[in-house]
């Protein structure tokens, strides 16, 4: 049978997982070979061991990450009050400004009052609590130190949302150059050009390839133009759901992992984002195995996922994680690997990996801020041949009309 549980050792450290085993007595004597005591044994019933498929409608909104910070935050403060956790849940469902996340929080609520764990009532919402805050919960539960647990979620989250608010600062100046450019361009195509067309129709010049391109484009915005944003909403709902399939986010990856400057972004963030939970993992007491499996649903990148699924295998055999992830240096800095090998020969990974999470936050931190610096020229060079190319292919003519004249 698959068991949840939770253990001790005479120094105080706990440890909580699951486990197959035959009965609770195997289960005692596996953990005191290993110097625990069992302390809470619970065994998990089929629709527990069934993953919890997320809901038609989760995909298209959720709850902003600032939301769950506050709920964890708030929660550990109350939790560490005095305040029991189905209490805790109401009072901060009442303060809660957002309408689908009061529903989720007053469902737990009722789910708690009704006997069943905070994790369940949690694992009800896969697309708002993600496997590691639900497991990390459950340990807590087991283990009896939910306030430190949620401590470390409340840390975690937190550094989460500072991370996306620096990335997304990075891409907002480009973005909006972008969506400027594309504005202007189609005010010249369905505006302007079309009135220079009536000028070089009453020449009857010849025109070049790119003049003749750029009516063709002004046709089709004017004449097509439901159908192009037919075309593009449909497409945009394509692309949604194809990146949500395994092709979807391995295309993704890919492309992620391959372009210049934004490759390392990519890297730093992901390795980042596995050194902070890899170590609240384990400072929580999950076992390395099942810290392994929750980073892998975890991190958004396919090739990362994929990473850490093989290592699971290979970990299990007795091989080191630095180990395993050398053989991936195309997204495993050398950096990465040397430090989780110090932190498994000194027995410090947690620590170790703390350090470690904070020096790439530190990188992505520095490399947002010189974003817009290198994106800028990028950008103007962009701008500078798009102009260019339009104002070639107006004045091409205008000189073919002026040789007629002559």
């Amino acid at each position: 049978m698959k068991v949840f549980y939770s253990a001790k050792n005479y120094s105080g450290e706990t440890k909580a997982g699951e486990a197959d085993v035959k009965n609770e007595r195997e289960l005692a004597m596996q953990l005191r070979a290993d110097g625990f005591t069992l302390t809470s044994f619970k065994e998990l019933k089929e629709e527990e061991k069934k993953s919890i498929t997320i809901k038609f409608l989760d995909r298209f909104y959720g709850i902003s990450l600032k939301d769950k910070l506050m709920f964890t935050r708030n929660l550990s403060v109350m939790i560490s009050s005095g305040l029991p956790i189905s209490r805790s849940i109401k009072n901060i469902s009442d303060q809660t400004q957002n309408k689908k996340f009061k529903k989720i929080l007053t469902s737990i609520f009722n789910d708690i009052q009704a006997g069943t764990t905070f994790a369940d009532g949690l694992a009800k919402y896969p697309a708002v609590f993600d496997d590691l805050f639900v497991n990390m919960v459950r340990v807590g539960e087991g283990s009896g130190n939910l306030e430190e647990i949620l401590q470390i979620l409340a840390i975690q989250l937190e550094k989460e949302h500072d991370l996306a608010g620096k990335v997304k600062g990075a891409l907002i100046y480009p973005a909006v150059i972008i969506v400027a450019m594309v504005a202007i361009a189609i005010l010249m195509l369905t505006y302007i050009l079309p009135k220079m067309m009536g000028v070089f129709q009453d020449m009857n010049v010849e025109l070049p390839a790119s003049t003749k391109f750029l009516i063709l484009l002004s046709n089709l915005l004017r004449e097509h133009a439901i159908y192009l944003l037919v075309t593009l909403i449909f497409g945009g709902i394509f692309l949604k759901f194809f990146l949500t399939t395994k092709m979807g986010k391995k295309t993704l990856a890919f492309f992620l992992i391959n372009i210049p400057v934004i490759n390392n972004l990519v890297i730093k963030n992901n390795c980042a984002r596995f050194a902070r939970i890899y170590s609240s993992l384990l400072r929580s007491g999950v076992p390395v195995i099942s810290a392994l499996k929750i980073i892998s649903n975890t991190l958004t990148n396919y090739y990362y996922q994929d990473a850490f699924k093989e290592s699971i295998e290979e970990v299990q055999k007795g091989i080191n994680l630095s180990q395993v992830i050398e053989k991936k240096s195309k997204i495993f800095p050398l950096l990465m690997v040397q430090m989780i090998q110090v932190g498994e020969e000194t027995g410090k990974t947690e620590a170790v990996l703390l350090k470690l999470a904070e020096f790439y936050e530190d990188e992505i931190s520095q490399i947002s801020k010189n974003m817009s610096s290198i994106i800028e020229p990028v950008l103007m060079i962009f701008i500078g041949g798009a102009v260019g190319f339009f104002a070639i292919s107006m004045l091409q003519p205008m000189y073919s009309i002026m040789d007629n004249i002559k």
